[in-house]
């Protein structure tokens, strides 16, 4: 056997070096203590409690949370020492009878958790947008707040359309 044929000593190192780092890499996406794994998408949750138009309480997981719905602001039905907005009462009721305890999806946005360390999310029934569904009634103005806003513009649209027809808030208020 000749020498030129057998693989330098320079040549065994490197392929040593590129197995120890293929082997190290491809154990980074195991979970290890301490170490921030990536967040789901989506939840499936259990709605506990309707807290008012657009949050309300929801086991997910296991564990209890409020979730505010993202891309929708509906009049305050509960505001301490003072009366609801108009028309805050039948957001509430609206929200109660699509929602409360049902089983719903959860699809998070970019921003996960507002300053009152809600969970912020678009809601499903089933196929059902929840969010869009409360703003085509009439029971909730949009709210786009950056960087969650992937359904504005059909949110906007929406809402349009329902000031055009007096629907809910629009007609009340």
């Amino acid at each position: 056997m000749s020498l030129a044929r057998l693989p330098s000593l320079g040549s065994i190192l490197l392929l040593a070096v590129g197995l120890v780092l293929l082997l190290a890499t491809r154990d980074s996406g195991r979970e290890h203590p301490g170490r921030e794994q990536p967040r789901p998408e989506r939840a499936e949750a259990l709605v506990v409690e309707v807290v008012d138009g657009d949050t309300a309480r929801m086991a997910i997981g296991g564990r209890e949370q409020s979730v505010r719905y993202i891309g929708i602001d509906t009049p305050e039905s509960v505001i301490p020492g003072e009366r609801p907005e108009c028309f805050g009462k039948r957001a509430a009721g609206l929200n109660r009878d699509l929602v409360e305890g049902e089983r719903v999806t959860l699809v998070f946005g970019d921003e996960r958790r507002d300053h009152y360390d809600r969970l912020l999310a678009y809601v499903y029934l089933g196929k059902r947008f929840v969010n869009a569904e409360i703003v085509r009634r009439g029971f909730a103005r949009t709210l786009a707040i950056a960087p969650n806003t992937d359904f504005a513009a059909r949110l906007t649209r929406l809402q349009q359309a329902a000031a055009n027809a007096g629907r809910g808030l629009w007609g009340a208020c």
